[in-house]
């Protein structure tokens, strides 16, 4: 008896895995971001000015994520994409710097101790993964980093531009270099799941921020 063919479904490159988890759970899927809660309506400029506030806690001090996993990195390919976007990131970092001194105080909120004290624990969670001794973890956690902030650099833009600022240029690595130091990295089993558990738990944590922002202007809406 003859057997009917057995179909395989394409095995997908771990660039292609990282850009599926970012898209699918990342800033860019968040209800908080596609509601327009960050761009429309009257409130949306508060909503924003809230995002920086803590965007800031979170990734505006140094070293941060790519800062610390550079510190990992011994092959070439892994070393000259971190030199860049370590370097690209502290551009990124002193612009958020210079929004949040901008926007003014951080919206009167019910809870604000409780909420900074959250994202300080998340903050805490990131050094920690950041400096994993996992091969591919501590480099996952950078590439999700770089992916996801393109769209939050999309919300910096419209914040800078709300202040009548300029917004730099973004000058992290871009996509085929990225998808380069992915495969470079992920060259065994092992390493593939520690770099995908590395953007899995960044991607998480930036989720979890978008949860508490989400929850921040329900409650002033409320208030």
């Amino acid at each position: 008896m003859s057997q009917s063919p057995q179909f395989q479904q394409p095995t997908r490159s771990v660039a292609e895995m990282l850009d599926a988890l970012v898209a699918g759970e990342g800033t860019g899927a968040h209800r908080h971001v596609r509601s327009g809660a960050l761009s429309n309506g009257a409130e949306a400029m508060r909503n924003l000015a809230d995002a920086v506030h803590f965007l800031c806690l979170l990734h505006g001090r140094h070293p941060g994520v790519i800062d610390s996993a550079a510190r990992k990195a011994v092959d070439p390919v892994s070393r000259d994409w971190m030199d860049e976007a370590a370097q690209a990131f502290a551009e990124e970092r002193a612009f958020l710097s210079k929004i949040t001194a901008a926007v003014g105080p951080v919206p009167s909120t019910q809870g604000q101790d409780q909420c900074e004290a959250a994202v300080a624990a998340q903050r805490k969670a990131l050094d920690m993964l950041a400096e994993s001794d996992r091969r591919g973890c501590a480099v996952g956690a950078a590439i999700a980093l770089t992916l996801d902030w393109r769209t939050i650099r999309v919300l910096l833009d419209i914040s800078a531009q709300r202040l009548d600022m300029a917004p730099p240029r973004c000058t992290l690595p871009d996509l085929r270099e990225t998808a380069r130091l992915a495969a470079t990295v992920a060259d065994t089993p092992a390493a593939e799941r520690a770099m995908l558990f590395g953007a899995q738990q960044l991607i998480t944590q930036h989720s979890g921020l978008w949860d508490l922002l989400d929850a921040r202007a329900a409650s002033r809406a409320h208030s």
